[in-house]
């Protein structure tokens, strides 16, 4: 599931431009598409676990919220 959410993010990032998302822009920039879906899927899981493990909820980034 994981990696059928990051391919989602990655068509839509395609076509409505990766600005607030620079990780994803490097990234897409050095890698194939599909090695990006399974680099950004691994990075939510991740997130996921950390939030479950320590009973937290998520922050957004700085970044994102400005």
């Amino acid at each position: 599931l994981f990696t059928a959410g990051a391919l989602a993010v990655i068509r839509y990032a395609k076509i409505h431009g990766t600005g607030h998302r620079p990780w994803l822009t490097s990234l897409l920039a050095r890698r194939p598409t599909k090695v990006a879906a399974i680099a950004l899927a691994n990075k939510l899981a991740r997130m996921a676990w950390a939030m479950m493990a320590r009973s937290e909820r998520y922050k957004e980034p700085a970044a994102l919220r400005a």
